[in-house]
């Protein structure tokens, strides 16, 4: 049969809608037959809401694109071009612990950063592992396109521990801070390119182009000005100090205040925690609302008010990746690939957030060289937290697990680290099976 059938793993996720809308935009250039949205019994309630949501909007589009829910992920992988992953393991209730138990000690309780970010990633990446192993069974030459985060790790996991190397992670933090640099800037985002290198949640801009021409000590400028700084809706807005941004000489992204802004960030942390809960307990309500929406059966579109979400430009990076990559467009997006020497800074088999010009045959990052001296040093860090991260959920050393707990910037001791550690390691036992089985036995 002609056209693409895409397989969504986590199709139950409030984002689809994003997803959906962004296939249809461009079905004139990605024929994409089918699309198999694709989740776990704890989902099926969600699943059928926004699956019932998805044929809708394909059939006010026009567009002969059949949408199929399974609860059967073989099923829904079987002989697909493209898969993307776009799960949370333990579902929010697990990510509101590890923004809930890091505050019990004074330490930032952040989805993808410091304690939380690492047990996000212990506990999806058995699972993307066992996913792997059914794509290179059921869809060996699929394209796998990773949005679960903490996504460089995840990415840097396929890499290292399975045969999948037509694997790309993405993020849409890059393409919000060019969309809101051309908004700063009053021009057209097609005008606007942005040299992106570094980490997933931990890239920055080394440079600013407008029609080829760096503006980079203008942008400086305009990030000084309170009124013009960037961040995210799961991000509180705290102003940048101007003369550090000065003196950076680097556009930070909005993760970045979690590490040059520790005690402030902490300190708004507890405090919305305290006012509202944690952001799990506000995106649950969030998405609550959302999908009360989602079981409108005459809506037919994708809501505006999912973009308090969090999820803006998501369809656009997404579906802008898996375009390029069907026509060899040979455009350039940035995204979590194999550095392979493009950032000399770091090992050339680790995963990095870098521009990459889109082919067929995948992405290819565009060398950027050392990383400047002042963002070096932390980069370089995180990269070790993540390397020992993935040992860590991948063998289920307690150990391992410690010295990643301990590495992390965000966390100020190795005895509060353990402290941290025990208490969540007990509080995920049910999803972290890898740490339990050795002492069981």
């Amino acid at each position: 049969m002609g056209g693409i059938k895409i397989a969504t793993i986590g199709g139950g996720s409030s984002y689809t809608p994003e997803l959906i809308e962004g296939f249809i935009k461009r079905y004139h250039e990605l024929p994409v037959r089918e699309i198999w949205l694709i989740d776990v019994e704890e989902g099926k309630e969600k699943l059928e809401i926004v699956g019932h949501l998805a044929k809708r909007m394909v059939k006010k589009a026009g567009v002969p694109i059949d949408i199929h829910l399974t609860l059967d992920r073989r099923e829904g992988l079987k002989d697909a071009d493209f898969v993307t992953t776009q799960f949370r393991v333990g579902l929010l209730e697990a990510r509101g612990k590890d923004e809930a138990i890091p505050l019990k000690y004074d330490v930032i309780g952040q989805e993808t950063n410091g304690p939380g970010g690492l047990f996000k990633a212990l506990r999806t990446i058995p699972v993307i592992l066992a996913i792997c192993k059914d794509i290179e069974e059921l869809c060996p030459n699929a394209w796998l396109i990773n949005f679960t985060n903490p996504a460089g790790m995840v990415t840097e996991a396929v890499l290292r521990y399975t045969n999948i190397q037509k694997v790309v992670g993405l993020c849409n933090v890059p393409i919000g801070i060019r969309m809101e640099l051309a908004k700063i800037l009053a021009v057209d985002s097609s005008r606007v390119h942005v040299d992106f290198a570094g980490l997933n949640h931990m890239v920055y801009g080394l440079d600013v182009y407008v029609d080829g021409v760096s503006i980079m000590d203008c942008v400086l400028e305009f990030m000084t000005d309170p009124e013009k700084q960037m961040t995210m809706q799961n991000i509180a807005m705290l102003d940048w100090e101007p003369d550090f941004i000065r003196a950076l000489r680097a556009i930070p992204c909005p993760y970045h205040r979690y590490y040059y802004k520790t005690r402030e960030m902490l300190e708004e942390e507890k405090k919305a925690a305290l006012e509202n809960g944690t952001r799990a307990e506000v995106v649950k309500k969030l998405e609550n609302d959302l999908f009360e929406l989602y079981k409108d059966p005459n809506l037919d579109r994708k809501p505006p008010q999912l973009e308090k979400r969090g999820g803006a430009y998501y369809s656009d990076a997404a579906c802008s990746l898996i375009t390029s990559i069907y026509n060899n467009k040979g455009d350039i997006q940035p995204v979590n690939t194999r550095n392979n020497g493009a950032i000399a800074s770091l090992p050339a088999d680790s995963a990095v957030e870098i521009n990459c010009i889109i082919t067929k045959d995948g992405p290819k990052p565009i060398a950027v060289g050392d990383l400047p001296v002042p963002v070096r040093g932390l980069v370089q860090q995180i990269k070790s937290f993540e390397r020992v991260t993935i040992e860590a959920a991948i063998t289920g050393d307690y150990h391992k697990a410690l010295l990643a707990m301990t590495i992390n910037p965000l966390v100020p001791s190795d005895k509060v680290a353990k402290q941290i550690l025990d208490e969540m390691l007990e509080a995920h036992k049910k999803y972290l099976p890898q740490f339990f089985k050795k002492v069981e036995n």
